[in-house]
């Protein structure tokens, strides 16, 4: 019979999967590594029993010891399921922008999960990187793994993800494409590669896909860590506000930097063009491909890696609605039903005349909105904003006790569901907050400059 012992030994051998729609504008064959294969569904299965093993060798991790890590999620995954076999505790570290699927995958196996800020810089004590470093140092009998840092990283991919590739195309790959993170997987590749192919008196390019928000681009080309390139950005897995040890700038070639927006678009079309349902890093690996189009020609073979697999990311790219929050889905918007599309559902947040000024505070906060149309008995007779609220609230605290009546600005313009955005978009100035939207049957919506500003 053929079975394997445990799941740790399923993991590698994944096959190379050829793209067909989405490179068609390209003149090589391009192949995909595709890493969902793995048990935990992604590529930092390899590294996670590599450091572990690693780490038992020479007596870091001891039995019954707890493994402590700052992950984005799928190094957990890696880390955790090599756990459950070997008999270890887990404690994982995550930034709060990674995905709740994430989050809970983790839990779901067995982890404990600490949740950190984004925002903040790399040596702030709340950071991930922080946070994940003073709990190994805490922990009695745990070991901080450090993928960043850690050598085994780079390693399992120079001894595995890296031939793998070499023997699949028989050795006539070209060129290696892969997000870089870690650094692990671009330097342990792109080391073997480059390695057996001037060996076989060929040459291989390393190209590493990078994010606007991270360090790396900048860094390879000229050798300056800019503070300035770091912000906050939304892809996930791909990008660094600092440089990993791991990262190996000799071994690549270049980079290319690909936006949120085209990594996210990229990674549903990966799914309803190529049947590929991958992660968000996959989506900025093929956009970085296209980008990088000038430097193939028909003879070259073009391996692209594909981290992750897309049900870790169904809250996010895959959910249209967190797609349109950030303007990642193109729509065309040309009347005032077209901006309310979204949010028609929501009822309108009104407040009386007779109404006091706190009963409008209390509204405001309760509902998070800047604006509140004031009416009677006979329609919007008025219009207050919380600029107006808090000078009068500051100014006297008993304002908030009198009626909102004799506070209120003029009444917001009403305009018809078929009013067009240049027309809407006149009528709001510094002096005109909002508009109301005629739904027709008594019912009106608000538009606001920021209802505006997300269309554009």
């Amino acid at each position: 019979m053929k079975y394997a012992e445990n799941i740790l030994e399923t993991i590698g051998n994944t096959p190379l999967v050829k793209l067909n729609v989405l490179t068609k504008e390209l003149p090589c064959l391009v192949l995909s590594k595709y890493e969902t294969f793995n048990p935990g569904n992604s590529v930092k299965d390899r590294m996670a029993l590599q450091m572990i093993e690693d780490a038992e060798a020479d007596g870091r991790l001891k039995p019954g010891g707890t493994i402590i890590e700052g992950t984005s999620g799928n190094t957990g995954m890696g880390l955790a399921l090599a756990a459950i076999v070997k008999g270890y505790k887990c404690i994982f570290v995550m930034a709060d922008k990674q995905s709740k699927e994430k989050i809970d995958i983790l839990r779901a196996v067995g982890a404990e999960v600490v949740v950190c800020p984004t925002n903040v810089e790399p040596t702030d004590a709340r950071s991930y990187y922080s946070v994940s470093k003073r709990l190994g140092e805490e922990t009695p009998n745990s070991w901080y793994v450090n993928q960043y840092d850690n050598p085994s990283n780079t390693k399992a991919h120079f001894l595995s993800t890296g031939p793998e590739i070499w023997e699949q195309t028989e050795g006539k790959v070209t060129h290696f494409v892969v997000g870089v993170g870690t650094g692990g997987t671009i330097s342990g590749v792109g080391k073997y590669l480059k390695m057996k192919a001037k060996e076989a008196g060929t040459t291989v390019k390393i190209w590493g896909i990078d994010t606007y928000g991270s360090v790396f681009k900048k860094y390879h080309e000229t050798g300056v860590f800019d503070e300035n390139e770091i912000y906050p950005y939304i892809t996930e897995g791909i990008g660094e506000d600092i440089l990993p040890k791991n990262v190996n700038f000799d071994v690549i070639d270049g980079f290319t930097k690909v936006t949120d927006k085209d990594a996210a678009i990229y990674t549903q079309r990966l799914a309803k063009e190529e049947g590929m349902f991958l992660g968000n890093s996959a989506g900025a690996a093929v956009k970085g491909l296209l980008q990088l189009k000038e430097h193939f020609t028909k003879d070259d073979v073009v391996v692209v890696l594909f981290h992750d697999h897309g049900s870790r990311y169904v809250g996010k790219m895959f959910n249209n609605d967190w797609m349109r929050d950030r303007g990642f889905i193109e729509e065309e918007v040309k009347t005032a039903a077209d901006l309310i599309n979204n949010h028609h559902d929501k009822p309108l947040i009104t407040v009386q005349t007779e109404e006091l000024v706190s009963h409008a505070i209390e509204r405001m906060k309760g509902n998070k909105i800047s604006q509140i149309p004031v009416r009677d008995m006979n329609g919007f007779v008025g219009s207050v904003d919380e600029t107006d609220l808090l000078h009068h609230f500051i100014s006297d605290k008993k304002n908030a006790h009198i009626p909102i009546k004799e506070i209120m600005g003029k009444p917001y313009p009403i305009v018809k569901k078929s009013t067009k955005i240049d027309v809407i978009s006149k009528l709001i100035s510094k002096e005109n907050d909002a508009v109301l939207v005629d739904l027709e049957n008594g019912n009106y919506h608000i538009i606001t400059k920021y209802d505006i500003i997300s269309a554009l």
